[in-house]
């Protein structure tokens, strides 16, 4: 156990910290309440939208706060009110959805607002029931964009995040954490750009946090973070990235190295 805990707990949510059903178990929510007991955030940094948090606000601690949509929403959960969106603005979306309808002619497009998913028909939706909408979103926008969605199963998924990427140049900032689906925020939005800031307006420094994560969409926050754990179930590239490596989400790996580094 290190001789100075961290001050703050940043983890991904799927893969991570939830187990492989999904939900968190009992002993990892015993451990998040015990060390939100001890006046340490643990932040949620996610990918997830907001529809898909409601089952994990109840673990969000005293602090309230959750990093979502790959860091383009910070969300108080204590309040329910989101407290900034750093989307795409229409003047950059609009455009880039019609070139890669143009150099992905066979791909699902989405936009994930705050309110919900609107999406082409091509966009397969895996959510059940769905509660997307199809439609037309070229344009007009309907308010801030988390998120643009990119989904295509007919080439392989590094042809598409290839693809997607050279597409997109400098104008927006992909990622993913799931084959067949590249996921593209604002220019310079990403979970870590969102963990910097949070952790500068609580006044922590990156040496006095520890970073949890299992996919590409995290290694930003993890590279800036002091320390940081790969999943032993990760991605290859974050398992090789981190400073440590922690046990699979399915052996509750976030909770086991929380209590060694916390001494509970």
């Amino acid at each position: 156990m290190r001789a100075v805990p961290p001050r703050l707990v940043a983890t991904d949510l799927d893969g991570t910290l939830v187990g492989p059903d999904g939900t968190v178990s009992a002993r990892t929510a015993q451990v998040l309440a015990a060390v939100d007991a001890l006046g340490v955030p643990v932040v949620f940094v996610t990918a997830r939208p907001l529809r898909w948090m409601v089952d994990i606000w109840p673990y969000v601690g005293s602090h309230s706060l959750a990093i979502v949509s790959n860091g383009a929403i910070l969300y108080d959960a204590s309040a329910g009110r989101i407290v900034d969106i750093a989307g795409i603005p229409p003047e950059v979306g609009v455009p880039l959805l019609a070139d890669l309808a143009a150099a992905l002619p066979r791909a699902g497009l989405g936009l994930e607002y705050t309110s919900g998913l609107h999406r082409t028909e091509l966009y397969e939706s895996d959510e059940d029931p769905d509660p997307s909408s199809i439609c037309d979103i070229h344009d007009p926008w309907l308010g801030p964009v988390a998120k643009m969605l990119v989904k295509d199963y007919t080439i392989p998924p590094e042809e598409l995040r290839s693809i997607t990427a050279a597409v997109i140049g400098t104008r927006a900032t992909p990622t993913w954490s799931v084959p067949g689906l590249v996921e593209i925020s604002a220019a310079g939005v990403t979970k870590g750009w969102r963990l910097r800031e949070v952790c500068a307006s609580l006044g922590i420094a990156a040496k006095d946090v520890v970073a949890f994560g299992d996919m590409p969409n995290d290694l930003d926050m993890m590279s800036w973070a002091g320390t940081s754990y790969g999943m032993a179930n990760g991605h290859p590239s974050v398992r090789a990235a981190a400073t440590h490596v922690a046990p699979a989400n399915s052996d509750d790996g976030v909770a086991r190295v929380l209590s060694e580094l916390y001494g509970l």
